[in-house]
C-alpha cells in the first residue's frame, strides 16, 4: 500500500557528488522511520543511514559519515541521500526503505516498504 520510487543515480567520477531522492506514495505516515541501504556486486544489503521523523536524529554507517547526508521532507514525502567525495567502493544499487513506526531500525529485516533501488556507478 505504500510506494517508494529512488531517483538521482546515475554515473560520476570519483570525488564526485550525487543526490538521491525517495518519494513516497500512497498510504503512508509521515512519521515512519527511513533509511537508506545499498546492496554491492556479491555482497548482501547493508544499511547506510536512517533518519527519524523529526529529522534532526540520524545514523550513519561509519564509512559513510561525513561524506553522505540523510534529510526528510515531510511535507513532500519525500527523504534525501546526498553522497559526496564518493569513491568506487560507493557502487552499488541503492535502495529506499520505511518502517511501519518511528523507532530506529538499521537492518535489513526492520523495514516494511522498499523501493526498487537506483544504481549508482563511481568510475576510478
Amino acid at each position: 500500500q505504500v510506494q517508494l520510487v529512488e531517483s538521482g543515480g546515475g554515473l560520476v567520477q570519483a570525488g564526485g557528488s550525487l543526490r538521491l531522492s525517495c518519494a513516497a506514495s500512497g498510504r503512508t505516515f509521515g512519521n515512519n522511520y527511513m533509511g537508506w541501504f545499498r546492496q554491492r556486486s556479491g555482497k548482501e544489503r547493508e544499511f547506510v543511514a536512517g533518519i527519524k521523523w523529526s529529522g534532526s536524529d540520524v545514523h550513519y554507517e561509519d564509512s559513510v559519515r561525513g561524506r553522505f547526508i540523510i534529510s526528510r521532507d515531510n511535507a513532500k514525502n519525500t527523504v534525501y541521500l546526498q553522497m559526496n567525495s564518493l569513491n568506487p567502493e560507493d557502487t552499488a544499487v541503492y535502495y529506499c526503505a520505511a518502517r511501519r513506526y518511528i523507532l530506529e531500525a538499521t537492518t535489513r529485516d526492520g523495514f516494511d516498504y522498499w523501493g526498487q533501488g537506483t544504481q549508482v556507478t563511481v568510475s576510478s
